[in-house]
């Protein structure tokens, strides 16, 4: 067995931890425990120094990557569907909820059919594929960004049905806006089979929302964007998350989709409610550039993915490089590593201990986090 001592684990900024922690491995550097360290102690073990220990990434808006968009998968895209998952365990992020924006129901129970095909065939050190995330087709028509106006519909128990009917196990979180009629009988079908409701693509203000929030919604998709804003007067979806408390709150931290300033703002204001996510779709890993998506030519470039009109449709920035940007600008890399590691586990798990996400872990997969304060720059690597 070994120890490291001097070790920090990351927590929101809302959250009192003891300063420095020690990790015991076993024999083959499993984690074995997880204990505070005593103030001044001078404990003997591998000195981290306090660099920080997290569990990888997970990720729970990603559209896609290497050329591939998940509404449009077939069996015979299995390969490059596994080498996408190979990249992002690269990429530090350990499992991904694939997400499905807007499509036509063959194409989406074809894709959720490959997808449950490619989990049974998972290998070490590769992503896993988590229950998927359909962003749509539920949404309001006046906010359907990037989404294709031509599949956007009516909330109904008849359209959930033919979507997920017989498969709801397949699925893990559902995007809607929950002002549209219909939506309050479709909220209340997916909760019975443990799917997250979250609000999206919306024109909610802050009365709808904490209704919505009330039925049961329990996360905002992609805050500000494709939503009515935070305003002093009209606090909108992301105001009343915040004052609720207890709603999770989707940001993707690439410096387009949200300003910055904006995303430092959201994170000292309900920094226990910020889900870091990628909102990565097909360009993810390849070059800048042209490319075909949903039918349609977007163009790739410096991260983010733009549609001819010139509407955002996506980011090809990796989730923990929107952490380490969100490092950068609010120097608080505790709660931005906290808001891509830790957060995403407990929308889907509720667990809040985080020793439950380092125990009985090989330490190879985890992350070591390194803050250089003198540049504003957080870097990570393998644990081991």
């Amino acid at each position: 067995m070994r120890r490291i001592t001097h070790v920090r684990l990351p927590k929101a900024l809302s959250e009192c931890e003891a300063n420095f922690w020690w990790v015991l491995l076993d024999d083959q550097d499993i984690v074995l425990s997880v204990d505070p360290m005593d103030s001044g102690s001078s404990m003997a073990g591998e000195n981290w120094g306090g660099d920080w220990l997290s569990p990888m990434g997970i990720d729970l808006q990603i559209n896609g990557g290497f050329g591939l968009g998940f509404p449009a998968l077939t069996f015979k895209d299995l390969s490059r569907l596994f080498a996408l998952l190979d990249q992002l365990w690269l990429d530090g992020v350990e499992a991904i909820c694939p997400t499905f924006i807007s499509c036509d129901v063959p194409s989406l129970r074809l894709g959720l059919d490959v997808i449950r095909e490619a989990r049974r065939k998972h290998s070490p050190n590769r992503c896993k594929l988590l229950g998927a995330h359909l962003e749509g087709p539920f949404l309001a028509k006046c906010r359907h960004g990037a989404h294709s106006s031509e599949y956007l519909c009516p909330p109904s128990l008849f359209s959930l049905n033919e979507r997920i009917g017989g498969i709801e196990d397949e699925i893990a979180l559902f995007t809607l806006a929950p002002e549209l009629l219909g939506s309050s009988e479709v909220i209340e079908r997916l909760k019975t089979h443990g799917v997250i409701v979250c609000l999206g693509h919306s024109s909610a203000n802050n009365i709808l929302s904490r209704s919505a929030f009330d039925q049961g919604v329990s996360m905002i998709t992609h805050a500000f964007n494709a939503m009515p804003g935070l305003g002093h007067r009209s606090p909108g979806p992301v105001g009343e998350a915040i004052t609720n408390g207890k709603i999770s709150i989707g940001l993707i931290a690439d410096g387009i989709h949200v300003h910055p300033n904006v995303a430092v703002f959201l994170q000292r204001l309900a920094s226990n409610q910020l889900v870091l996510v990628s909102d990565a779709i097909s360009p993810y890993g390849l070059k800048d550039g042209k490319y075909i998506w949903d039918k349609r030519l977007i163009v790739s470039e410096k991260g983010s993915c733009k549609l001819e009109n010139g509407t955002l449709a996506g980011s090809t920035v990796p989730l923990l490089k929107g952490c380490q940007n969100l490092a950068k600008w609010s120097r608080e890399p505790s709660s931005a590593i906290w808001s891509a590691t830790i957060a995403p586990r407990i929308v889907l798990e509720k667990k809040q201990k985080l020793d439950n996400y380092l125990i009985g872990k090989p330490l190879n997969h985890l992350l070591r986090w390194k803050m250089n304060f003198d540049h504003d720059e957080l870097s990570w690597q393998r644990a081991a």
